[in-house]
């Protein structure tokens, strides 16, 4: 079971590589992938770099390209996969249809994980995109239960992969509808959701406030900690009530380190860590707890158990310090 670890610049980079990560999927410094963020990712000659200190650590390396070609701008993308095939990346994480047939047709030996923006959940869209551009995994989006990935783990006809720790929100798998609303801008066209241009933080009296693009977001006291200012983690007065909550997300990150042994089973082949906007230290602490509990299930499966201080660790870690299992445990869909 594949340890799949973020990396948003060569620091976070090395310190997964010595963390114990499996593999590093990163992205290019434009919006070509959907952490487009300033002062984040990758510059080709950067790129070359990573994949040196990745073989050189016999570890693997993905390039991400997971937003949506805008018309008359397609070129761009074009170039990154042709740069990920010169590079021999050990694969490109692509959702837009395009250029899933643009790297199989040009470079058919070099591999294809269709990215959770495609938003593929079921064995007819596996087999579809398996069929047409030889895709060899699927990362699955966070909406599936857990008797869902068993279900689909049965029959896949590719390897799946499953995100088993970072934030969550309710966007639909990278096409943030409320930060386009708000912004003009979402992970899936600007490569960004709640880009950093359109945040403002205010103090008022005694209490912060978070403004994205001048909308009113949070409010918060000054020493009460804020979550990332998106939309659907603000807090909102309802109509019926005087009291700002959280409406439609609270802030918190999924944690399924009490899953491993269920994902094992199943046949998932790699767990993904998400969080490649944030920091090298926040990297290493998450890769390190994921390591030491794929290890600790892998010598003795039987005898696993969540140890107390790696969920300690994680919750720190966790947005609002609260974590969950998210759509895996959930009844409703």
């Amino acid at each position: 079971m594949e340890l799949l670890c973020p990396a948003g610049n060569l620091a976070a980079l090395k310190v997964a590589l010595n963390a114990g990560a499996d593999a590093i999927y990163l992205g290019l410094k434009d919006d070509t992938n959907a952490r487009s963020f300033a002062g984040l990712n990758f510059t080709p000659e950067q790129l070359t770099e990573a994949r040196r200190l990745t073989a050189a650590a016999g570890k693997k390396l993905y390039l991400t390209l997971n937003t949506f070609p805008k018309p008359g701008e397609e070129q761009r993308w074009y170039q990154a996969v042709d740069l990920a095939a010169r590079l021999k990346a050990d694969a490109l994480i692509v959702a837009d249809i395009s250029l899933l047939d643009y790297a199989h047709n040009r470079y058919p030996d070099l591999p294809l994980h269709l990215s959770v923006q495609a938003s593929a959940t079921n064995l007819g869209a596996l087999t579809l995109y398996k069929d047409a551009f030889n895709i060899e995994r699927v990362v699955l989006p966070r909406v599936l239960s857990m008797k869902q990935v068993r279900d689909l783990a049965a029959d896949t006809p590719v390897d799946l992969e499953v995100f088993a720790f970072g934030s969550l929100c309710i966007m639909a798998e990278g096409r943030c509808h409320l930060s386009s609303y708000v912004t003009g801008q979402s992970p899936n066209t600007g490569g960004s959701c709640s880009p950093a241009k359109h945040v403002r933080w205010q103090q008022e009296g005694d209490q912060s406030l978070t403004r994205l693009n001048e909308v009113l977001i949070d409010k918060a006291s000054r020493h009460e900690q804020m979550g990332y200012p998106v939309v659907c983690k603000g807090r909102f007065i309802a109509e019926d009530s005087d009291t700002p909550d959280y409406l439609l997300e609270s802030p918190t990150s999924l944690n399924t380190l009490s899953l491993l042994p269920e994902l094992a089973r199943a046949g998932v082949v790699s767990l993904k860590i998400e969080g490649r906007q944030r920091s090298p230290a926040y990297v290493e602490q998450v890769t390190r707890v994921w390591r030491a509990a794929i290890d600790t299930f892998k010598r003795n499966p039987e005898q696993y158990q969540v140890q107390a201080d790696w969920d300690r660790a994680l919750g720190k870690l966790s947005e609002g310090q609260i974590t969950t299992l998210g759509a895996y445990e959930r009844r409703w869909q």
